[in-house]
């Protein structure tokens, strides 16, 4: 399970002013704001961006300063994937350090949508176990070893959620790295990164990918 929610891409118009400056063409730029506020390019300013966006990483630097921010909620294992784009990405995370006996555990919590009958009996006897020392903390926090009980034994299917900021080169790394994975949260995210503006001409438009 994943979800992408509150997405906002920013800093295009910048983006597309300075990919013209090598060149000095900023006599041909052709992208407005339309009513709604949204940056839309004119037909000179997305060619030149398809171009360079399908001319290799030297070419396309104008992607990392087209900027994404977006709430992600995934589970751990799913996480620790994610971690290898560390690179130009900045991420801000519910704590399990302070908050992961704040509220009752349940099935909710986790990421247990391809888990069989076997599975997910065994997920719900360690949801009990963890409930219950959840709730012997809650009565006694200075007995910290419920707490360790429930840090050391958290499945990696607990779902997490983080602020992430990114860029359209990040995003480019990880739709052609991750498309054909077979954890189903990187197709759920590959196709997120196709309704982006203008990601099928920037991001999904490589010849040889």
């Amino acid at each position: 399970m994943i979800k992408l929610e509150r997405a906002s891409v920013m800093n295009l118009e910048n983006a597309i002013r300075g990919a013209r400056n090598p060149m000095n063409s900023w006599g041909r730029i052709d992208s407005c704001y339309d009513e709604a506020g949204n940056y839309v390019l004119g037909p000179n300013d997305l060619d030149l961006a398809r171009r360079l966006a399908n001319a290799g990483s030297d070419h396309r630097k104008f992607l990392r300063q087209i900027f994404v921010s977006v709430d992600i909620t995934a589970p751990l294992y799913w996480w620790k994937e994610f971690d290898t784009y560390k690179v130009g990405t900045v991420a801000n995370s519910c704590s399990t350090m302070h908050k992961i006996h704040a509220a009752p555990f349940s099935r909710e919590d986790f990421s247990c949508d391809r888990m069989d009958e076997g599975g997910l009996a065994m997920l719900d006897a360690v949801i009990a176990y963890m409930e219950s020392e959840r709730l012997k903390f809650l009565a006694d926090k200075e007995n910290r070893q419920p707490w360790h009980n429930i840090i050391q034994i958290l499945p990696t299917s607990y779902n997490q959620m983080r602020t992430v900021t990114m860029n359209y080169e990040n995003l480019t790394n990880i739709y052609y790295a991750r498309r054909n994975h077979k954890l189903a949260e990187w197709h759920t995210l590959c196709d997120w990164i196709l309704t982006l503006p203008y990601a099928c001409e920037l991001i999904a438009n490589r010849s040889e990918g």
